[in-house]
């Protein structure tokens, strides 16, 4: 199944690909297996925003093979423009069927991110995300982790040196979870020496596999409210974004979206 088998829904400018969580992971084993390596973006309201102003955010979209929505508000607006998307496909969500669709092919994964160890008889998050994966996907191979420390990147030494290492392990997948932009920076960085390996920017999804923070129940997540429970667990980093940038783009976006209908209708032939 090849990526332009997928068509792209335009929100506010950003190409979309109107694809399934399933098709994803087909996607990628069937690349993998003609040697092609990949990037996976999975853009939400916070993205799409950034989109509008950022050179660098658009940037990394250009260079995505595959652009899924997540998030439930760029699903709504896609309905509401005539050009629905077929679901919500999240990064959180991504780490798990991925790495039960690679297990079957017996590849191997790379789990890049966590939380620290606070001493050296505890594993990092990035060791206990990993562990748990392999446990829970048979024939899933492991080809290294990496826990970076906060800051990390701004040391270019260290940098270049958790970037050899992911290189030097070959993976044929890449879990990148440092947040946007640090993780689509490093993607970025890593696909020159990995061009046959797929890499996902997937944020705070290797600390839910890891356990360092819980998701939001399922009925939240189908609902479109996983934000908020994000907002709950962790207020003060994410209350600013969320409440001053994120939730008046996101009212925006969907405001707009059956005039975007309009628009498409009035293109069409007699």
């Amino acid at each position: 199944m090849p990526v332009d088998a997928f068509d792209r829904v335009q929100l506010d400018g950003t190409g979309i690909d109107r694809i399934t969580e399933a098709e994803v992971v087909a996607v990628v084993r069937d690349a993998l297996a003609h040697g092609r390596g990949g990037r996976i973006l999975t853009p939400n309201v916070d993205i799409l925003r950034r989109a509008q102003r950022d050179d660098e955010c658009r940037r990394h979209l250009a260079d995505a093979d595959l652009i899924v929505a997540d998030g439930m508000p760029l699903v709504w607006a896609s309905r509401l423009s005539g050009s629905p998307l077929p679901e919500r496909v999240a990064g959180s969500s991504l780490i798990h069927s991925l790495s039960a669709g690679l297990g079957l092919d017996g590849r191997s994964i790379y789990v890049l991110g966590g939380v620290p160890a606070t001493d050296d008889s505890t594993p990092d998050g990035a060791t206990r995300a990993a562990d748990k994966l392999l446990a829970a996907y048979p024939g899933l191979r492991l080809a290294g982790t990496t826990c970076p420390p906060f800051g990390f990147d701004q040391d270019p030494l260290a940098y270049a040196d958790f970037c050899a290492k992911v290189v030097d392990a070959r993976p044929d997948l890449v879990f990148v979870g440092l947040g946007y932009p640090k993780q689509e920076r490093m993607i970025t960085r890593l696909r020159a020496g990995l061009p046959q390996t797929w890499f996902l920017g997937c944020g705070a999804a290797v600390n839910f596999v890891a356990g360092d923070i819980e998701r939001a129940p399922r009925w939240m997540q189908r609902t479109g409210l996983e934000w908020a429970h994000r907002l709950g667990t962790e207020p003060r980093r994410l209350a600013g974004r969320y409440l001053r940038h994120d939730a008046p783009y996101a009212l925006r976006l969907l405001a707009q979206a059956p005039a975007q209908r309009a628009r498409s209708r009035s293109y069409l032939p007699e």
